[in-house]
Parts: structure tokens; sequence; C-alpha cells
């Protein structure tokens, strides 16, 4: 068995993380939901917001020169923005638990979110509700964590440089990464990006767009750097690749948006060309803090950046079919 192999096997993903868990809320029937990473203790938060349209909650208090310094979730949600009503589920389920920002006589949950556009697939009349966010934080657990077309990745698609008509499914996907004497990075990333996916340690092609004649999936950097690509309507804000990178290591706000910052180095190994202008591309980072030892900051950054890519090809393996949108299990080799 190859390494790569071996890690796809082996690691459990984010929730290898302590202090970590993950919920999702899946709607098959809608092709839409959401997900949520729970970090009940408090995890010290960063986010990198690299997408130029972007749907997002609460990322600017996660910036160094902000006030509060500890999350308590993050969501991830399709719905486009609508989805971002999601998380006052999430906010409600951790407001009955005692859980939040100390703010005077009340506790206030801190809940980044960050939404993927799936309101095409099947119906752009059901997104994901304060309920759903709820039910995700009911189920989340450090259990593996279920990964391909649910929660945040249920509606997700790729390879659309050609038009929405000739992409891929995409999904969910994480990984992790232990580096010894306990200190571990984790990803999870919902994928719905415009460009191709590829593996990085190969440069493999993993996901493109179809091809109309034969069926195969096509290279999106060879198409998009042709002379001869003809642009396709592409509506801005309608995809996205959004993600969290977690470690148990204890780092400053300012080390934490460092984290987040370099994942993006993992989400452009594996997603080619990205932060197209139509992606809305969002990594967050948390670090709770259960390892106690300092640790090298160069290590960690480098694990997230290759979690990050192994998670979005995991997102795309283990993705189904769904609302005529093939799988890449259901499709040929590329040309």
């Amino acid at each position: 068995m190859s390494l790569f192999g071996m890690y796809l096997t082996d690691s459990m993903g984010i929730t290898d993380v302590e202090g970590v868990k993950v919920g999702h809320s899946t709607n098959l029937e809608a092709a839409t939901g959401c997900t949520v990473i729970l970090c009940e203790d408090g995890a010290v938060g960063g986010v990198d917001v690299r997408g130029p349209s972007p749907g997002t909650r609460e990322t600017d208090l996660l910036r160094p020169t902000y006030n509060v310094n500890v999350v308590h979730a993050i969501l991830l949600s399709g719905g486009s923005a609508f989805g971002l009503d999601a998380a006052s589920g999430v906010m409600r389920y951790l407001e009955e638990r005692d859980i939040g920002y100390q703010a005077g006589d009340v506790k206030v949950p801190i809940v980044p979110a960050a939404i993927l556009y799936d309101l095409r697939m099947i119906t752009n009349k059901v997104r994901p509700g304060p309920e759903d966010g709820y039910a995700a934080c009911e189920s989340a657990s450090r259990e593996p964590v279920e990964e391909g077309s649910v929660g945040a990745g249920t509606g997700a698609t790729v390879g659309k440089v050609m038009g929405y008509d000739r992409g891929v499914k995409g999904g969910i996907g994480t990984s992790s990464i232990h580096l010894g004497d306990g200190l571990v990075v984790g990803a999870i990333t919902a994928v719905n990006a415009i460009g191709g996916v590829y593996e990085h340690r190969t440069g493999a092609l993993v996901a493109g767009p179809r091809n109309p004649d034969s069926g195969l999936m096509l290279d999106s950097l060879e198409l998009m750097t042709s002379p001869n690509f003809k642009r396709p309507q592409v509506v801005p804000g309608t995809n996205t690749t959004i993600g969290v990178v977690a470690t148990n290591a204890r780092l400053t706000k300012e080390q934490a948006n460092k984290l987040a910052s370099s994942s993006h180095d993992g989400l452009a190994m594996a997603v080619r060309p990205a932060h197209l202008m139509g992606d809305g591309d969002v990594i967050f980072g948390l670090a709770t803090g259960k390892h106690e030892p300092e640790v090298e900051l160069n290590r960690i950054l480098a694990a997230a950046a290759v979690c990050v890519s192994d998670a979005i090809v995991r997102a795309i393996r283990m993705a189904t079919g769904l609302g005529g949108i093939p799988c890449i299990g259901e499709l040929a080799k590329h040309d």
C-alpha cells in the first residue's frame, strides 16, 4: 500500500484534534446542508478570506486587533447567504449549555460562519436555517467524520470553468497529521470550486469539467490558459471552498490567523486555479491549546497546507452523484 493510501485509511480527520467535535445536518432532497465544528471549551480563532465573493459572519472579530480571542464553534453551510441563518441554531445550542463569551450578565456564544452556493442543484427555495444548525450540533461528536455529499458539501460541485452543467460533484472532506509527542493538525473542507481538483503529491487530475462528447474529465488549467478558451458565463459568488484548520497546540490569536493564511497554500495545491473572481474561499484557523509544550509554528503551518489539500481531495473522492451532477466514480479518466 502506498503512503498516501495508508494515510487515507488511518486518518480520522479533524476530530483527531482534542477539543474539536464535528456534526452535520443533511437534506438530500433539497441538496443542501450545514456542518458545525464545535469547540465547547473554547479555541483561539483566526481567519483568512481569499475569495473575492465570500459570504461570512463574525470574521472581523477574529482579526488580531479585535477584542474577542476565543470562539466556540465554526459553521460551514450551504444555502448561499441565506445559510448564515443556521448559525443562530448553533448559538442557541451553546447558550442552552451556558457556553459563550461573558458579556456582562450574559454569555454570548461566538460562532463565525462561511457559506457556499448550492441553490442551483435541485432547488433555490430550501436553505439551512437555525433548526439545521441546532441539529448539526446535536449530532456532533469526536467520532470519524462522515465525508462526501453530506453537511455543507451536500450540494457542492467542482470543475466548472466550462459552466455548471459540465461540472463534477463536490463534497466535504477531512484529514489530519500527527506530528509526534501528541501534537496534531487537522482540516475539514467543503469544496464547491470553479477550478479542478488535483492530487498534490503526484499532480494527477482528480476532478475537472466534463467533455460533452466523450464524458472524460478535462484539465481546468490547460483549458483556461489555452488561446482557444471561450469563457462561459460564471455568476460571481456561486462557487467557493470553505474550511477549518485546527491544532491542539497553544497559539496566540496572531498565530491562529497565520495558520488560516498558510492553509490557503493547501487550497491552491489542490484546487487549480483557486481564488477566482467567482470563488468565495475562506479558511478559519483554530487552536484548542490542549497540547501544552511549546511547538515550532513552521511545522504546524506545513502540516496545515498538507491537511487542507488532502481534505479537498477526500471531499471529491467520497462524494456521490446528486441532482444530475455525477461524481468522479461515475466518470472515465481524463482526456
